[in-house]
């Protein structure tokens, strides 16, 4: 089967090549720089999502696309209108010109709960676009990344963990490489939706507690009323977009359980004490 993955550099993309290299099949790799994508797939083609005219012709013969394509990783001035929606609806609409056999979007867990915030607008938007389409689709809901939680560990590096309300809010984010597997294993079977989560389901709490623990130091958790993150969402949409975007669907997400089915393997500690155990390796003064 030939696989093009749309967002091939980012931190899904790159464990979506390999899990689908790993099935055998032919692996295409859409990016914005053939430099920056090195051997990540069988191929690389370079394009610009945003710019349809720069997609002719390069889903002649792929089975399916996976976009994981986003604004996240961007810093050019486009918003999530253009991308989040606007590009991938182009790759949509290449695909169906091409007669490729099925299209895989990687979504966000209960974006019905998170209407308003642009992001997940501009996500919704296209899946609305997608589930329209007569392509045979596959959308992947995903609680968030062990990535997105690389922030509770830097707080506890800096002392303390700082939290909304009571911490109680549960949530079981998956790494990357499982969440690869899952998505793979969805469209394998076909499948037109899947909400999917990690094997540990932990309150904000317990992550804060796992991220102490990881480092072996006391854990210091700081609970702020709940108020100062609603002000906060209210306040952010004055501010510029770049700034606001990622802000506003982090802070709106902590306000509410973020649990989909468990699915994969690695747990969320033994990840916290890999980057506690790099971090601990750089000489003093550095960074990663």
């Amino acid at each position: 089967m030939n696989v093009l993955v749309a967002g091939a550099t980012g931190y899904l993309g790159r464990f979506l090549c390999a899990e689908y290299q790993r099935r055998g099949h032919h692996v295409t790799a859409l990016v914005r720089d053939t430099a920056r994508a090195g051997d990540l797939a069988d191929l690389s083609i370079e394009a610009e999502a945003t710019r349809p005219e720069t997609l002719e012709g390069i889903m002649d013969g792929v089975d399916l696309i996976v976009s994981s394509l986003g604004i996240t990783r961007q810093a050019d001035g486009l918003g999530y209108r253009e991308v989040d929606f606007q590009a991938n609806l182009n790759l949509l609409r290449e695909a169906e010109a091409a007669g490729v056999g099925r299209f895989a979007y990687v979504h966000v867990l209960n974006a019905d709960a998170m209407t308003g915030v642009p992001l997940v607008d501009a996500k919704s938007a296209f899946v609305d676009a997608l589930r329209a389409s007569d392509m045979p689709a596959t959308v992947i809901a995903p609680t968030g990344y062990f990535s997105d939680m690389g922030e509770i560990l830097a707080m506890a590096q800096r002392g303390r963990v700082w939290l909304f309300g009571d911490g109680a809010q549960r949530l079981n984010p998956i790494h990357g490489a499982d969440l690869a597997v899952a998505i793979a294993d969805a469209t394998d079977a076909g499948r037109g939706w899947a909400d999917i989560g990690g094997p540990d389901v932990m309150t904000q709490g317990e992550i804060a507690r796992a991220a102490f623990d990881a480092l072996g130091t006391e854990p210091r958790i700081t609970h702020l009323p709940d108020v100062l993150r609603r002000t906060a969402l209210a306040v952010l949409p004055l501010l510029r977009r770049r700034a606001s975007g990622p802000a506003r669907l982090f802070l709106t997400a902590l306000g509410m359980d973020m649990v989909a089915p468990r699915f994969g393997t690695r747990r969320l500690i033994d990840h916290f004490e890999t980057l506690a155990a790099e971090a601990a390796r750089q000489p003093k003064g550095l960074s990663s």
